[in-house]
């Protein structure tokens, strides 16, 4: 599936990368991919953010104990897009980031 995404390469969503799609939607939702948690200490959570979309995990002791995403509307979208454009920066842009993903963990 990764090359669904390189540069150069055609995007052809065909019957080979919707059962890998379906396969890893699967394993992702079973049993030894997430666990409960265990007590209330160290908790770790990872998160992602770019202009189309938003992800976290939150884990505890190396496992996954819930995880989540959201992409973003256009407007929203366009909003980040011409604020990272007027500030060139990615430390300036990574406030409006944190505070989207603190919505995405607050679903956790």
């Amino acid at each position: 599936m990764t090359k669904l995404t390189q540069k150069n390469v055609k995007f052809d969503w065909g019957e080979k990368a919707e059962s890998v799609f379906q396969l890893l939607k699967q394993k992702l939702c079973i049993a030894p991919i997430l666990a409960l948690p265990k007590g209330s200490e160290n908790f770790v959570v990872y998160r992602d953010a770019s202009h189309k979309g938003l992800g976290a995990v939150l884990m505890q002791k190396e496992k996954v104990i819930a995880y989540a995403s959201r992409q973003l509307k256009y407007k929203v979208r366009c909003v980040h897009r011409s604020q990272e454009f007027a500030t060139h920066s990615r430390s300036e842009g990574s406030e409006y980031e944190t505070t989207m993903l603190v919505k995405v963990v607050e679903r956790l």
